[in-house]
This record gives structure tokens, sequence and C-alpha cells, in this order.
């Protein structure tokens, strides 16, 4: 009796998760219990099954998960028969999983977010202008909607195409975490290209399309030149970046490897790079050694990410064909809170601050 007291205190003060050292364990009352699906079992291909916990006058259950220190995590519970899923009673912190449902998460004790995508009043903030591009070869009713970024700045910057531009700018929390790094002189000013997907299209065109890349080149880049104040390739060769996660992340690859002279520098998060043992076009390109002379890449991934192993073996094959390619894994799965928190390191590495000239 006295067990379940406690534990019903902690899950009203602390919520679920308890967390204790290393150990995350999560609480049902009810008599029977839904299972539990997340971020380090893909979900509900892998539903974890709660236990009855011993010595409660009332049907409490539970099942516990062993964490890094640092690791952020989503999860929901969920009936493996109905496929319904339950939102967590003890936890009220809940985020948008991009499918129209949401998510439960929590960090351990030693993880939290970045106070970079916090929005501070006393920094210069970076201006957000909308526009319809038309879409050429791209398939939809032939207009398309582009968010362009102008830093707070008025001499010529390098710029950062997004792809899935509309969920890194509101899931991601991107362009404050711009603004403030900039006002930290952490990185360089950028302006940034935030590109819608192509909704139902979006792996079809993400996928290493040559359609997107005409898009880019043809419709994209002029707008860009004609709204922002960017630096001339012509005497800045490759000096612009590209960002993307999942198929964003191979697409962001794929335009690095097609458009070194443009697209420099490359930052792919989470990429997927095969399908059912098959490898994408950009991966053929990496064996010939396309752009190596000039590309600079940055890949990060969640350890608890099930493309872990995808990008894990594209490292070695990038080094070995030449390119200068940093890679990090971090304590997080496949989801836009965990690229946020760990996207600052890649736009250091890809943009790093201007170094004053001597006197």
């Amino acid at each position: 009796m006295m067990m379940k007291k406690n534990i019903l205190t902690r899950l009203q003060t602390e919520g679920n998760p308890l967390i204790d050292g290393k150990r995350a364990t999560f609480y049902w009352m009810g008599d029977s219990a839904p299972h539990l699906i997340d971020d380090l079992h893909d979900w509900d291909d892998q539903p974890q099954a709660l236990a009855p916990v011993p010595g409660s006058d009332k049907p409490l259950w539970s099942t516990s998960l062993t964490l890094p220190g640092d690791a952020y995590v989503e999860y929901i519970f969920f009936d493996p028969q109905t496929k319904q899923r339950y939102m967590d009673p003890f936890n009220p912190r809940r985020v948008s999983n991009g499918f129209g449902n949401y998510n439960h998460y929590f960090y351990m004790s030693n993880g939290e977010p970045t106070p970079l995508a916090q929005t501070r009043i006393e920094v210069k903030h970076g201006a957000l202008t909308r526009h319809i591009a038309e879409t050429l070869f791209l398939v939809d009713n032939g207009l398309r909607e582009v968010h362009f970024y102008h830093p707070p700045v008025k001499r010529p910057v390098p710029l950062l195409v997004v792809y899935d531009g509309t969920d890194y700018l509101r899931r991601a929390s991107l362009a404050t975490l711009v603004d403030n790094l900039i006002a930290e002189k952490r990185i360089r000013p950028i302006a940034m290209a935030f590109l819608q997907n192509g909704k139902s299209h979006r792996s079809v065109e993400y996928a290493c399309s040559d359609a997107v890349i005409t898009w880019l080149d043809q419709v994209i880049l002029p707008m860009a030149r004609e709204h922002l104040n960017l630096l001339d390739l012509k005497r800045n060769l490759g000096a612009y970046g590209v960002l993307g996660a999942s198929f964003g992340g191979l697409i962001s690859m794929y335009t690095g490897l097609r458009m070194p002279e443009i697209f420099g520098r490359v930052l792919s998060q989470a990429a997927i790079f095969e399908y059912e043992g098959r490898d994408f076009a950009a991966v053929d390109l990496i064996r010939a050694g396309q752009g190596s002379q000039r590309l600079k890449i940055w890949m990060d991934v969640g350890r608890f990410d099930s493309l872990l192993k995808d990008n894990r073996r594209l490292q070695p094959l990038l080094r070995k064909h030449g390119y200068d390619v940093t890679y990090r894994e971090f304590s997080g799965g496949h989801n836009y809170t965990a690229w946020r928190d760990d996207l600052w390191r890649g736009l250091e590495a890809l943009f790093p601050a201007e170094r004053k000239s001597k006197p």
C-alpha cells in the first residue's frame, strides 16, 4: 500500500515517467493497460506491454526503459488490437507528431531543450517574407509557398535552402535558432529559403529527383537572388548550404552532390539512403566521388532512430571517397525536437562566425 501511495504522490508532482538515475518508469492506472510505443522501439512495430504493480488496492501497471542521462524521448500509449492511441493522464507535455496526432515527451535528468530555440526580446530578429513560386516539373497545381528569411544585416550573405521548410520553421523554430546564433556570433549571418514539400508526393520528389534540382536552379535561386542580398557565387563557389531530415536529408545530400558549385555545405539529419536493400542514387554519386573536392558535409542522427545503421554505414563511405564529413550521434529519435536540439552544432560547423581581420 505504501509503495503505491509513494508512486501516486510522485506521479502527481513529477508526472510520467518517473525518472530514477538512468531508469524511466511509465505507469498506467486501470483494470487493464494499453501498451507503450516509443522512439526506442520503432513505435507500433514493437509495442511494450505493461505489467501489474504488486501491492496495490487499485490496478496499477508499469514498464521501464533504461536511457542515457541526456536523452529526449517521445511516446504514447497504444492498443495493438484496435490501433487506438491513449493520451497519458500523468504527462501534460505533448508535441505534434506531424501526422495529425500528438506524442508525449520527456527529457532525462541531464537533457534539456536548447535555449537557442527561445525567442529573446533583446536579440535582433531576421524578417520572414512569404512568396508563391511556380513549380515547373513538380507534381502539384503549379504553385507552391516559399518563405525567405532575411538576417538582420545589410551585407551579402550565404543562403541555406531548407527542405520540409514549413516543419523546420514551425516545429524546429529554425528562424529563432538562427537569430540567436547570429546574435551570439556563433555563426555568420545567413539567409534561408524554407521550401514547402510536395505533401503526398514528398517521397517522389525527395528520393533523388532531378525535377527538384531543376526547380531549385530555375525558380528558387532566381527568386532568392531577387528578394535576398546573397553572396556572389562567381566569387564564392559553393558558399550556399542545404538542410533536410529523413527523406529531406537524402535530397539535401543529393542536391549537394548534383550542385556542389552552388551548395557546397550539406546538413543532413537522419537521412534515409536505402530502401529494402537498394541504395538511392545519392549513394552511387558518393561512390563516384561526385563533388568531393568542394563539399563539406555535416551528418547527425539519433541513437534511437531506425535509420541509425543506414547513417553509420555512409560515414566511412563518404570518407573513403574523399568527402569532408563530420558525423554525430545524439540521444534521441526521429523527430523535429531532437533535430532542433542538435541542429546548432551543424550550423556552427558549416557557417562558422566570420573572423575579424587584423588592422
